[in-house]
């Protein structure tokens, strides 16, 4: 920006285009970090590194920035004149275009709002408002002059002049001057700001040097500073010729209104402090300035020294104009634009560390979860083989218990059997169903025995063994877990159960009944030969009898000598030599003294102890015949059964202690599986808790990495707002030396 441009107004235009580049990338900061806060405020792991305040914050801030985008957008600059009826407003401007463009005269003059901007076309024309058809400059007095108002305008429409950029070098800069009706003509006040005042750049209070500031003034712009933040406000005195009829009150009148004006400025309105408020008040004569630009334009000469001495103040106002507009409209907005990137820059800083404070205690979480994790793993590693010992120990408990109980309770099979009451008797039908109601009895008897002596022991045994395995794997399980604990596995009573299967095992049972007289044949070779040799010696006997009988042949027929069997044979001389050493055995036990004894009694006695005998052994007999009741039927049926019984039972003694011991494994081994479960379980939530953790991890350290950036941007823009700053201070520098030297130039 040169400040030696000779259009004073440009700057204002190209310091516009500046600045609204700079807000345009503070803009796109703004909404990027409001992106990224709503980001971070929706992702629930992230939770308190960006709160919803924060991010309202930021979105008013985009929408403040996108209003002070949208009226940096215009590149013109926009200058309010406002004022009481009569004060010189259009002549102003008029001066300020060198010719007479707005209607101005005697007393209420303009009645509605004008607006003139330059256009690049060599004709003027205007538009009224909401109609796009061009109308002669000519009709400018028809539709705003008081005197010749049109009936279809009232005081709060626009009429757009549009003068061609040729004739007027004020409006080559995008210079857009608006005037208005009087402030003294109206009560729509709120109407006019609203609509006319909210993009105005500047504002210029024209004043009646002939009379001072009214409340009717005062009033409009008190409404204008409660809308706008310090507006940009100017005074032009007008009419200040009137005090060259009185050339010696001339400094003093000057005085009172400077002061007036200043304490307006800088009391009421506080838009200026009382050092600067001086530059923003002007003395003018703009009937006398546009009377001698007219008379330049058109080649006449000016006259009085008078005239040539204020014309430049009147010049003097429009670079005061460009220079105050500036460097007050621009530095408020580089102000606001400064303020509202600290506070984004504040968020920033505020997430980031943050999200650094979250990603500390994260890593620190992900570490005790690993540790943890791998102590799970351990420990029960540990304690499985452990649990495993201890099973193996209590199954062989169980099964030593079960086997000794199931021993002593064969040894007492016969008081159970003895114990057992039912109806006997010995047709097949009843005696079938006694035999199963006596394998049901020795069933049920034994189990209940069994239970009694084993399963209370290990049924507490067991209790004790899965507290242990329960207080051994509890600390591996979450607090919540633990607490629980009982109620996910809880304590019940174990039955083990004994499959006798004694129906199965007993089925080939068959009793013998029959009546044996314990002196007959049959009894008396059982008890020298014992049961297995007598039955076979007896079956060997049958046979021969049978073999020797003489056959019925015919005369003619010789006897076919028949020769035994090997096997008969060799049955014979098997059993002849049992005989043998039975009766060897027996000669051996009653010596030799008692055939002695025999003889001599058999001397004495003879005939007479043979017929005793055969009587007694009679007697016996029919005793023993006598004495075969249902009852002792009954008892040997029982004592045959307690025997058979006997030895199938020891043969399973084996096997069910082993299905016990096997009941009880399987029982540790679920109990232990369901807390293995448990610690499953947890070992799955501490892996999905650590990769959590890991997913937090990286997503703090990309907020990191982007809060930081955003951080950083926020000094990028404040390094640009700056530069602008000190390229409107070096061209203010500059542009009063200049003005200095126009000065000098002119009191020559």
């Amino acid at each position: 920006m040169d400040p030696a441009d000779p259009s004073p107004l440009k700057r204002f235009v190209l310091a516009k285009r500046k600045i609204s580049d700079v807000f345009e990338l503070l803009l796109g900061y703004v909404q990027e970090t409001s992106a990224f806060v709503a980001e971070t405020c929706q992702n629930a792991a992230l939770e308190q590194i960006a709160r919803t305040d924060q991010l309202d914050e930021i979105q008013a801030y985009t929408s403040r920035l996108t209003t002070i985008r949208e009226v940096l957008a215009r590149r013109h600059m926009k200058v309010a004149f406002f004022g009481r009826t009569s004060n010189g407003k259009s002549t102003v401007i008029n001066a300020m275009l060198r010719d007479r463009v707005l209607p101005s005269g005697i007393g209420h003059t303009t009645n509605c709002f004008l607006s003139v901007e330059g256009t690049d076309e060599d004709k003027a024309y205007l538009k009224t408002e909401g109609s796009e058809e061009e109308q002669s400059i000519k009709t400018v007095n028809q539709l705003a002059h008081a005197l010749h108002m049109d009936e279809s305008l009232d005081a709060g429409c626009l009429v757009k002049v549009f003068w061609p950029k040729t004739k007027c070098a004020l409006l080559r800069d995008d210079l857009v001057l608006v005037d208005s009706p009087g402030t003294d003509v109206t009560t729509q006040l709120d109407s006019w700001i609203d609509k006319f005042c909210l993009d105005a750049d500047v504002f210029v209070l024209v004043a009646n040097s002939e009379s001072t500031l009214m409340n009717t003034e005062k009033h409009f712009f008190h409404k204008v500073n409660e809308r706008l933040s310090k507006p940009n406000i100017f005074i032009l005195n007008n009419r200040w010729d009137a005090s060259a009829a009185e050339p010696e009150y001339m400094q003093d009148v000057r005085k009172q209104h400077t002061d007036r004006c200043v304490n307006f400025l800088a009391e009421e309105l506080r838009v200026v402090d009382r050092d600067q408020a001086s530059d923003r008040i002007f003395f003018v004569s703009a009937k006398e300035v546009l009377n001698s630009r007219m008379q330049r334009a058109q080649g006449m000469p000016e006259t009085g020294e008078r005239r040539r001495a204020r014309i430049p103040r009147a010049l003097g106002a429009a670079e005061c104009i460009s220079q105050s507009a500036v460097k007050t409209k621009f530095e408020q907005h580089t102000v606001t634009a400064k303020q509202i990137a600290d506070a984004v820059k504040s968020v920033m800083e505020h997430v980031n560390i943050a999200a650094a404070e979250k990603r500390v205690l994260s890593l620190e979480d992900r570490e005790y979860q690993v540790d943890r994790l791998e102590f799970v793993r351990n420990q029960l590693n540990l304690l499985t083989e452990d649990v495993k010992n201890k099973i193996k120990d209590i199954t062989e408990q169980v099964e030593a218990k079960v086997s000794s109980a199931m021993a002593e309770e064969i040894c007492r099979l016969s008081v159970l059997v003895d114990e057992f009451r039912s109806d006997f008797h010995p047709s097949p039908h009843v005696l079938q169903l006694y035999k199963t109601d006596l394998l049901k009895h020795v069933e049920e008897g034994m189990g209940k025995n069994l239970a009694f002596h084993c399963t209370d022991a290990v049924n507490a045994s067991m209790q004790s063994s899965q507290k242990d395995m329960i207080d051994l794997l509890q600390p591996l399980l979450p607090p919540a877990v633990q607490s629980q604990i009982h109620m996910l596995i809880p304590s019940r009573k174990f039955d083990l159960t004994y499959d006798l299967n004694c129906a199965i095992l007993c089925s080939d049972f068959q009793e013998d009944i029959e009546f044996r007289f314990s002196l007959g044949w049959t009894a008396l070779v059982s008890r020298f030969l014992g049961p297995a040799s007598a039955k076979r010696a007896l079956m060997l006997m049958d046979q021969n009898f049978q073999v020797t009988r003489p056959l019925v042949t015919t005369p003619l027929a010789a006897p076919a000598p028949v020769a035994p069997p090997q096997d008969a044979a060799m049955t014979q001389e098997e059993l002849m030599m049992s005989m043998v050493n039975n009766l060897a055995s027996v000669t051996s036990r009653t010596s030799m003294s008692v055939l002695v004894v025999g003889g001599v009694v058999w001397r004495t006695v003879g005939w007479r102890l043979i017929a005793l005998s055969m009587g007694l052994y009679g007697l016996l007999y029919l005793y023993e015949k006598l004495t075969w009741t249902t009852r002792a039927k009954e008892r040997a049926l029982k004592k045959q059964f307690v025997d058979y019984a006997t030895e199938k039972l020891q043969m399973i003694v084996s096997f069910t202690s082993n299905n016990c011991s096997h009941q009880v494994q399987q029982e540790m081994a679920t109990t232990f599986a369901r807390l293995c479960q448990q610690v499953d379980l947890t070992q799955k939530d501490l892996e999905g808790e650590i990769s959590r953790l890991t997913t937090k991890i990286q997503q703090l350290e990309t907020v990191l990495s982007r809060s930081k950036t955003l951080r950083n941007k926020a000094f990028s823009i404040f390094f640009l707002f700056d530069l602008f700053t000190i390229s409107i201070y070096q061209y203010d520098k500059a542009t009063v030396q200049i003005q200095k030297k126009k000065k000098h130039t002119c009191a020559k």
